[in-house]
């Protein structure tokens, strides 16, 4: 068995409990529950997989939560996980060479993200660190929490009580390290395959939380981008963007998962409000930005949206040759897809057909050859 525990945080997710905990068991990890309150029977079902579960009471903290839920667990590697998130694949061989070979670093999990609209069920893939030892990460944030890398190795210290929830010590807490890796995890989340009023509910919710956080500490670049990401699934993108102003206008660090995110999610924001040639200005920083396929391809959107479409055919092929991604397709099918609309409206019809091609099962692309053929 792997010296693992699983730290889920739970309340009334009756609905999403057992298929949790049973992708868990098959993989052999401790599973370590902390229910907040349910009056459903998810505690009921998780017991007949662990019987290592806690009541922590609700103080709108999320971190709070997380913190007390990795004390709790019988090791000090955990993988944190939600209760509408169900492990598909583990490689056990290759998550114990990481565990060794990295000890303080953070390991980034696979999620695919479900969705379902108008019938069409589609996924988003993104990686997100979760895997981590204890002795060198906490979560802070009372909602989007973030794990923070502690520079102390005292356990004991990091789960001392808070002067307040969420709390902590500046001079035990720095950014968190610029190693990280990919942990051989792969999640399904299914989270966000609810319906649209549930979903604006929960981001309405999350919004309050957020806004009492930053009142409560001030301002914080990782606010600004939870509150730019929320109002962003609301639609509401003068909020986003003036919430990723906000956030980039500060001092952050760009080999942050999250300022990459921030950055990225601006100028999608921008785009989406057609202030395309504004988005252009992303190219002050495309040499501290580039490394991840993301922001490539997003460049390559912006100049196809500026008519600049050489520019963006230049952006989408390089994008496909850059292996760290977030979003699945950037650096693949998605690239050439769109590749293959610019030479299809140019009328390079072969060209358009093998970069249609190269997109595999895509079924857009499918389509396109279909109407070319």
């Amino acid at each position: 068995m792997l010296p693992v525990s699983a730290c889920i945080i739970s309340r009334n997710e009756e609905q999403h409990i057992e298929e949790c905990c049973q992708r868990l068991s098959a993989y052999g990890l401790e599973i370590v529950l902390t229910d907040t309150g349910s009056t459903d029977r998810t505690v009921a079902i998780a017991r007949k997989y662990t019987d290592r579960i806690y009541h922590f009471d609700w103080c709108d903290d999320f971190s709070a939560a997380k913190n007390f839920c990795m004390e709790k667990a019988s090791h000090d590697w955990i993988l944190s996980i939600d209760c509408d998130e169900y492990i598909e694949k583990l490689d056990a061989k290759t998550l114990r060479h990481c565990m060794t070979s990295y000890p303080d670093a953070a390991g980034r999990i696979l999620i695919r993200n479900r969705f379902t609209l108008d019938g069409q069920t589609s996924y988003e893939q993104v990686r997100v660190s979760r895997f981590v030892n204890r002795k060198y990460f906490h979560y802070t944030g009372a909602v989007h929490e973030q794990l923070v890398y502690r520079q102390t190795q005292d356990a004991a210290a990091w789960f001392a009580p808070a002067a307040e929830p969420g709390s902590f010590s500046t001079d035990q807490v720095t950014a968190a390290p610029k190693r990280n890796y990919d942990a051989p995890i792969t999640i399904l989340h299914v989270g966000y395959d609810i319906p649209e009023e549930k979903m604006q509910e929960k981001c309405l919710r999350n919004i309050t939380l957020l806004e009492q956080e930053l009142q409560r500490q001030g301002p914080d670049p990782y606010l600004y981008y939870q509150l730019g990401q929320t109002c962003r699934r609301l639609k509401e993108y003068e909020k986003a963007v003036q919430y990723f102003d906000a956030g980039l206008a500060m001092d952050v660090d760009p080999s942050l998962d999250y300022v990459q995110t921030m950055v990225e999610s601006y100028g999608y924001t921008l785009l989406d409000l057609k202030r395309h040639k504004e988005a252009l200005y992303l190219l002050n920083i495309y040499d501290v930005f580039a490394k991840r396929a993301d922001f490539v391809f997003l460049m390559g959107l912006i100049y196809m949206n500026n008519g600049m479409f050489d520019a963006a055919i230049e952006e989408f092929q390089k994008s496909t040759t850059i292996e760290e991604f977030s979003i699945d397709g950037v650096n693949s099918y998605k690239a050439h897809y769109n590749s293959g609309v610019i030479y299809e409206c140019s009328g390079h019809i072969p060209e358009a057909v093998k970069s249609y091609r190269l997109c595999g099962n895509y079924e857009p692309a499918l389509k396109r050859l279909k109407s070319l053929s």
